[in-house]
């Protein structure tokens, strides 16, 4: 797959693309990562990209102009017989979630527009973008934190970049946890600050480790997330045992406990 990054800070992207272990998705180029910047087609000696708003207000608009010939030249470089999709991060956009991930990851990639100021002309929104995502009721200062954290989620999920290749299976919000969060992990020492691990990972006994984990998750999600809970219920994901195991515990959707407060240090 191939991702165009239209930005005007391309140099954002150098750690995210060399570092990590997503780095494998990116050297090997099984996402191929191209970056351009719209000042490198603008015009005057200033290159100028941006200009302030007709109506007044604070702030600077990025200029239409260079954009549509920077996207120009990205369908030019492409030779694509279908354009792939101009994406725009913007607070209007659909919310990023793992569905979306997983649909991204299984595609031949897009166009990310990384907006900056206080955005982009709305003539070119509506002429040439075809979708727009937001990572949550937030602003940022430019689309490419938004832009690195699909391009992270996407190379992730690609064949031989994680050293295990069923470990973002079991991630959270994976179907195969039934959208549902993750439980928790622990390494050694097996006692740490009085601390011991459960001991049902310390058993050996896989399916108690396997049922342990489930319960947990199940504990997370009801305290974190009742919505997903309630999701996997409308789906039928969860099994007479599950229900016991919430049943038992006391813990239901109309009255999950709050999260306790951080401890002080």
């Amino acid at each position: 797959m191939r991702f165009d990054i239209i930005t005007l800070f391309p140099e954002l992207f150098a750690p995210l693309l060399t570092s990590g272990i997503t780095r494998r998705a990116y050297e090997s180029g099984l996402v191929d990562v191209r970056l351009w910047n719209p000042r490198d087609h603008a015009e005057g000696n200033y290159r100028r990209v941006d200009d302030r708003s007709f109506g007044g207000g604070p702030g600077m608009v990025m200029l239409a102009e260079p954009l549509f010939k920077c996207l120009t030249a990205i369908r030019a470089d492409r030779q694509e017989e279908t354009p792939a999709p101009l994406v725009l991060f913007s607070p209007i956009g659909r919310a990023l979630n793992h569905s979306a991930v997983a649909q991204w990851s299984a595609s031949l990639g897009a166009v990310l527009l990384c907006g900056r100021y206080e955005g982009v002309d709305q003539r070119f929104i509506d002429q040439y973008v075809d979708q727009q995502i937001s990572l949550g009721d937030f602003v940022l200062s430019g689309g490419e934190i938004a832009a690195m954290a699909l391009l992270d989620a996407v190379a992730r999920l690609q064949p031989g970049v994680l050293n295990d290749e069923g470990s973002h299976q079991l991630d959270s919000f994976n179907p195969a946890l039934d959208g549902l969060l993750d439980s928790p992990h622990y390494t050694r020492p097996e006692v740490w600050q009085g601390h011991a691990v459960p001991p049902e990972l310390m058993s050996g006994h896989h399916a108690q480790i396997a049922r342990w984990r489930r319960e947990q998750s199940l504990r997370l999600t009801v305290l974190h997330r009742p919505e997903l809970l309630d999701q996997a219920r409308q789906l039928e994901k969860l099994s007479r045992q599950d229900e016991a195991f919430l049943q038992r515990s006391q813990v239901g959707l109309t009255d999950a406990a709050p999260s306790a407060p951080p401890k002080k240090l």
